[in-house]
């Protein structure tokens, strides 16, 4: 709900959303700037230090901005954080798996024939203003998406075949399906209140900031309310909500700090200004590596980078055609040839430096389930040669020189790359994409532009080619919806519409057979590989690092292997505390920084899943912790052990 979110917070998570969220920015190899990891540096008492004497106040480096805190406007992965602290969700996710949990919503039900889904919401719970939060609260919320208006492109997709919303008390919110969902009880839509958004109508949404206004903060009902901050803005700052309904957080403040690259941001976390920051390299993670006081890791993440194509951006109310994409990535012929000049091994130990795997489709393997993989014979490995042979049996013959030509002997012209100006990974494979699209006689110009300016150029059609990522829910519907005709001008930001892709989507999504549905999810990838409006480069990690001696308590989601923070969900806001009143974490075996030996389990060091390996070594309380990465299981153990 993972940040693209056209127009994107980045992406929809482009980083799902959760439901997306962008993926986070890395970087190439060789960009590290020297990190001073002295003592006096790491054990240096900043800001965050001084202010926890009265407040104890968390605070966060992020590498992009908050595109819109209007939970129906943005799209990047950042937003759908600053959403999850300032809203509740009716429907949650668990740490282990990410699989549905009791939110608003304390327990559901479904009618024997699917078509209708009846929710029992939790009574006693507040908006920050003091007002009950009830299920017309809920019901207002949904049915703002189910009308079509704005509010859909983001949401939408949680609700395709619902065909009306009802609170018929305070505590019950009830479903009418004109055909059973297979998405179902997944609603990770963010609930706003009807006191307030009542007045802010289908065009007035559009613009509606849904940020503090005369010095009093947004009304929501999570467990932080925003008192300071703008979209675009440096600075982002949460206070507490006392009134809480899962009880209030040990922290009093939440705050956010926007840094344009990783090595600003790591300093700041080495000299004590801030607490965490996430998106860093897997350099610096390594750069960090045993140092006391921090911790370090690269995190499992569900999502892929792809490389996008304009395959034809069209208006969506005429059909006639906008911008000035290359004719010929209108051809899948064309668009899957490229797919064999794409060195995957090259950009994961260049680009992301060993942090992640080779990627072939849009749903990642680690849901190895609903996961498609190509034959061997057309699996994506680099081959010039046969990227080649494709174009010429295209029609995309060379001149003379060995250049490029069009099917009618034209010249080819210039393809135009555009990457992200916060991700060193972003304009490090669009570098390398060049170098082999140039082998191949195919002439480009690289711009490099920030992610809110790029969204702008890929809704106009003005662009060729763009890199970005996404984050995948568990449940594959909504990464799968963006791609349909349906989105174009929305989530759809390859342009991208085949109508046999459509019905699949449709049938999947009212699938309540798991075997059956997880065929018809593979179909569409295989439609989709084949096609190539995306030409999918690597399933990769996040990069995070945090004051381990200040904080404990982080549990990772998915649980073991994870990632610390921008999760699906607010869990760790809640649990995390200073790290002298770690105890054992409330019994959470797996949570960094517990003063409690954890169970027994793998050493972390050969897990066949995981794309993270050992890298972060925290000191707390004389307790050394180990982070394995991947899906491999954590394990504590003291110095002596490693010795």
């Amino acid at each position: 709900m993972l940040e693209r979110l056209l127009r994107r917070h980045g992406r929809p998570l482009r980083r799902s959303g959760h439901g997306r969220h962008r993926t986070p920015a890395l970087a190439a190899a060789g960009l590290l700037v020297p990190l001073a990891l002295t003592g006096a540096a790491l054990g240096s008492s900043g800001p965050a230090t001084a202010a926890a004497e009265e407040k104890l106040t968390f605070t966060v480096g992020i590498l992009n901005e908050v595109d819109s805190f209007n939970p129906f406007l943005g799209i990047e992965a950042e937003s759908y954080e600053m959403w999850a602290l300032t809203y509740d969700y009716m429907i949650t996710y668990s740490m282990e798996d990410m699989s549905p949990e009791p939110g608003l919503a304390e327990s559901w039900e479904t009618s024997d024939d699917g078509l209708t889904w009846t929710f029992d919401i939790r009574e006693g719970v507040l908006w920050s203003d003091g007002e009950p939060l009830t299920a017309a609260d809920i019901a207002h919320t949904y049915n703002r998406i189910l009308d079509g208006g704005p509010e859909s492109s983001s949401w939408g997709s949680y609700l395709t075949s619902v065909t009306s919303i009802e609170a018929p008390d305070d505590a019950t919110v009830v479903l009418t399906l004109e055909k059973p969902s297979a998405v179902l009880p997944l609603l990770p839509i963010p609930i706003v209140p009807e006191h307030v958004w009542s007045s802010v109508d289908e065009k007035a949404v559009k613009s509606y900031a849904a940020e503090p206004t005369d010095g009093q903060p947004v009304v929501g009902s999570g467990p932080f309310r925003l008192v300071e901050g703008t979209a675009g803005g440096s600075t982002y700052r949460f206070e507490k909500n006392p009134d809480y309904w899962q009880g209030e957080s040990r922290l009093d403040e939440v705050v956010f700090r926007v840094y344009k690259s990783e090595d600003p941001a790591v300093q700041a976390l080495i000299k004590g200004e801030i607490d965490f920051v996430e998106g860093i390299t897997a350099l610096q993670v390594r750069a960090l590596e045993g140092q006391e006081g921090i911790t370090a890791q690269n995190g499992d993440s569900p999502g892929f980078d792809e490389i996008a194509f304009n395959v034809g951006a069209v208006d969506t109310e005429t059909g006639d055609p906008i911008g000035d994409g290359h004719e010929a990535l209108k051809d899948p012929a064309f668009r899957f040839a490229l797919n064999f000049a794409l060195d995957r091994e090259q950009i994961i130990e260049k680009a992301y430096q060993g942090a992640g795997d080779p990627a072939d489709t849009i749903i990642p393997a680690l849901y190895g389930d609903y996961h498609w993989s190509p034959p061997e014979e057309d699996a994506p490995v680099f081959d010039l040669a046969r990227a080649d042979e494709l174009l010429e049996e295209a029609g995309y013959g060379k001149a003379a020189d060995g250049s490029r030509l069009m099917p009618d002997g034209s010249d080819f012209g210039t393809l135009r790359l555009f990457a992200r100006s916060e991700s060193t990974v972003s304009t490090t494979v669009m570098d390398f994409f060049a170098e082999w699209l140039g082998e191949l006689g195919i002439e480009t110009e690289t711009t490099v532009m920030e992610s809110n300016k790029l969204t702008n150029v890929i809704l106009d059609g003005e662009f060729d080619a763009f890199e970005w990522g996404w984050y995948v829910e568990p449940d594959p519907d909504s990464m799968l919806g963006y791609l349909t005709c349906d989105q174009l001008a929305g989530w759809n930001d390859a342009w991208y519409c085949n109508e046999e892709y459509d019905a699949l989507y449709a049938q999947q999504n009212g699938e309540n057979d798991d075997a059956a549905r997880q065929d018809l999810v593979k179909q569409m990838q295989e439609i989709l590989y084949y096609d190539a409006p995306y030409l999918v480069t690597a399933y990769s990690s996040v990069a995070e690092a945090f004051r381990s001696d200040r904080f404990a308590c982080f549990q990772p989601q998915p649980d073991p292997g994870g990632i610390l923070l921008f999760q699906y969900g607010i869990n760790n806001y809640l649990n995390m505390r200073p790290a002298d009143e770690a105890g054992d974490c409330d019994g959470i075996a797996t949570a960094l920084g517990a003063n409690e030996p954890a169970s027994a389990g793998g050493d972390g060091s050969d897990d066949e899943g995981g794309s993270a390996v050992l890298i972060g070594v925290a000191v707390l309380a004389g307790v050394v912790l180990l982070v394995g990465g991947g899906w491999a299981l954590r394990r504590r153990s003291t110095a002596a052990d490693r010795e």
